[in-house]
């Protein structure tokens, strides 16, 4: 794999990236009306607003009890929802403070994988809000070159496929000359279709050269691709 241009910035400590992500996300939820606590989530449609943020506190608590499969099952997810039930967004909110030194002190040791979900789930909860934010943060940049890694490990011997933006570019195997396919697109969208969270008609849109379609499996590595373009 190659990775040009922001691969220059400084190195990202992932475990700051996390606080940061974490502080945004509360100061979020903190303007959010009942109606907008109670709105579906465009990209986890089975989750209010107020759901997935259950989901965000109550993998915060179950990777410090050391529940944590490796699937994130849905079985797993659907009860840290559930047992949040009767709280409010005030009382979700507290809970997760109290979980946010000793998950970090938890990642310093074991690894940084909750920065995935808070990064990924920021977004899924502003596009369900309408608020734009922390599109160009160290998080984003951490995750979309997590996922980008993830992506090529399930391209299973496809030809190299290039992603191409204004301020990055990654190819799966060489350089982009070297691409069967290439993808350009805003690094916003790029990081977003690299979690599912963009069509099979956008990625086909945003292809230069090759066809996509062989591909789009591997883009569907968090579950499937939505079939209507999200509200970002």
């Amino acid at each position: 794999m190659t990775r040009r241009r922001d691969s220059e910035r400084p190195e990202v400590d992932p475990v700051q990236a996390w606080r940061d992500a974490f502080d945004r996300v509360c100061a979020l939820v903190e303007r959010l009306d009942a109606a907008e606590l109670a709105a579906t989530v465009p990209a986890c449609p089975d989750w209010t607003v107020r759901d997935l943020l259950s989901h965000m506190v109550g993998l915060g608590a179950d990777v410090l009890a050391g529940d944590e499969p490796d699937d994130h099952n849905s079985a797993w997810t659907r009860r840290q929802v559930e047992t949040r039930r009767d709280g409010s967004a005030a009382d979700l909110l507290a809970e997760w403070r109290g979980l946010a030194v000793p998950l970090m002190a938890w990642m310093h040791e074991h690894g940084s994988r909750p920065l995935n979900d808070v990064v990924i789930h920021e977004q899924d909860l502003r596009g369900a809000v309408g608020v734009v934010g922390g599109r160009d943060s160290d998080g984003l940049r951490v995750v979309r070159d997590r996922m980008a890694g993830r992506f090529a490990a399930a391209l299973d011997g496809l030809p190299p496929i290039a992603l191409v933006s204004g301020e990055w570019t990654w190819c799966s195997q060489g350089d982009v000359g070297d691409a069967v396919v290439v993808v350009e697109a805003d690094t916003f969208d790029l990081a977003r279709a690299l979690t599912s969270r963009r069509t099979a008609d956008q990625l086909r849109s945003w292809t230069r050269r090759g066809d996509v379609a062989p591909y789009l499996a591997a883009f569907a590595t968090l579950g499937p691709l939505p079939t209507a373009a999200l509200p970002e």
